[in-house]
């Protein structure tokens, strides 16, 4: 008998881990960083809940710090196994695990100043880009759809979650005495209206489900009148003649949103003639999405093929969508872009304004009354993206108080997770209904997806920290 162990992303969101044990094997899913409130980034210094020894494989979702941000620390208290994932996501957890590891870096080198000047102990930082380069040794990328056996008892298959690019749903199949148990993963399932990526592929078999549920308590407005809004605002800003910016995640988000102005460039319905991608994880984020364009939904790919073709370019990618989008690579271009008061569009991180050029931008825009700001992604409590939207007159950005006299968009359709709505309608494709355990959400989300569930008339249950299932 197989059992499953919860280790992370069961009483929030974040730091997605669980233990999977077969008669002959040991896997873990996911090993992520908690990410948020103070006190929960703590959990990250703590020891991992597993037997590293013990341990014959990992199996990651997708590259989502949440999700892969501890695979460092998994390597230094002594794995030496595989790390399996899809081809993109082990091109992206190169970028994200470094960007990672200089923050952790950065931050040490400021809290050991300080720690000096009071005569306190110095302090390690979380891991280095060093430990990150071992990381990437043991990953073993595996193609959608290829189903691969990578211990005695278990086999191994990808499908498109839709959510970024390169998540998994992971399928797990078991085989005990001749028969086989299913377990299916949905990591993070994505949103059908957004766009660039695929519809998270529909599965009609499983024993278990461990389904995400940050978005259990909530529909996502429609694109339709997300696209029509933030159409308005383009077209408000060009008319007051302000800037607008747009603080955005440099995964997926970033990448959505250049697609999106590219439509709008399109149908000619783009008044500014520059856009900037002020951030150089975003950047090479956007370079490896070009790379990976098997993976785009047919539409969209078609757009961009179109796109290409009308200005005879061999460079098929999001650049020939939208021909004005200029990357700014060095500090010395970011700077320079504070000397641009109106009719441009900068796209910069980070999401929640919580670091990155972004706050720089803001220190300069802010303040202006022709400025707009568009937030298209979720801003968390404490955040200064959460005070501005929460109607604050001043915040305290970059060195200095800034008052808030920009106007202030938030767009509610821009979501890489899947809606209440769409998790339903995803557990309703199995051919029989398979024990459901709801996990990476809010209480108050995963509790509200649970009894929507139980209206269809199944059942799902909502396990605790380290709770042990078997199957």
């Amino acid at each position: 008998m197989a059992t499953l162990t919860f280790l992370g992303a069961v009483e929030g969101v974040t730091g997605s881990m669980h233990l999977l044990k077969t008669a002959h094997s040991t896997l873990l899913l996911d090993c992520g960083l908690y990410q948020g409130r103070r006190d929960e980034e703590a959990k990250n210094h703590e020891p991992l809940p597993v037997d590293v020894s013990q341990l014959d494989a990992v199996i990651l979702s997708h590259a989502h710090l949440d999700h892969s941000g501890r695979l460092p620390i998994l390597l230094r208290e002594g794995y030496s196994g595989p790390i399996y994932m899809t081809r993109p996501t082990a091109d992206l957890i190169e970028v994200l695990l470094k960007d990672a590891a200089s923050l952790q870096e950065r931050d040490a080198e400021w809290e050991n100043k300080r720690r000096q000047r009071s005569g306190k102990p110095l302090i390690e930082p979380l891991y280095r880009k060093e430990e990150v380069d071992g990381v990437l040794k043991q990953c073993i990328p595996i193609r959608y759809y290829t189903k691969r056996k990578i211990t005695q008892d278990v086999e191994l298959n990808f499908a498109d979650a839709g959510h970024i690019l390169g998540s998994a749903i992971v399928e797990i199949c078991i085989t005990e005495n001749g028969d086989v148990k299913k377990l299916v993963f949905s990591g993070d399932l994505g949103n059908s209206q957004a766009a660039l990526l695929r519809d998270p592929d529909i599965i009609k078999e499983a024993d278990i489900v461990l389904l995400e549920s940050t978005y259990g308590d909530r529909n996502h407005r429609s694109m339709e009148a997300t696209l029509d809004e933030f159409e308005q605002v383009i077209l408000q800003a060009s008319e007051n003649g302000g800037n607008i910016l747009i603080p955005s995640f440099a995964v997926g988000r970033t990448q959505e949103i250049i697609f999106r102005l590219g439509e709008l460039y399109q149908q000619g319905k783009l008044a500014q003639q520059r856009v900037f991608l002020d951030s150089p994880m975003a950047i090479a984020v956007t370079e490896i999405y070009h790379r990976y364009q098997d993976v785009y939904n047919e539409e969209d790919l078609d757009a961009i093929s179109d796109s290409a073709e009308r200005v005879h370019s061999q460079n098929q990618s999001l650049h020939s969508l939208l021909p004005i989008l200029s990357y700014t690579t060095s500090t010395e271009e970011s700077i320079a872009l504070n000397k641009v008061v109106s009719g441009a569009i900068i796209i910069a991180g980070s999401g929640m304004c919580n670091g990155g050029r972004i706050r720089h931008h803001l220190k300069q825009n802010l303040w202006r009354k022709q400025s707009h700001v568009v937030f298209v992604g979720f801003q968390a409590m404490g955040t200064p993206g959460r005070k501005i939207i929460d109607g604050a007159t001043h915040v305290k950005m970059a060195g200095g108080d800034i008052a808030v006299r920009a106007q202030i968009h938030t767009l509610g359709g821009f979501s890489a997770h899947a809606s209440q709505e769409q998790l339903i309608d995803w557990l309703s494709h199995f051919n029989t209904l398979p024990k459901i355990y709801l996990i990476h959400g809010e209480e108050g989300a995963k509790h509200t997806l649970q009894r929507a569930i139980k209206e269809k008339g199944w059942n799902a249950f909502i396990p605790h920290f380290e709770e042990t299932i078997r199957f």
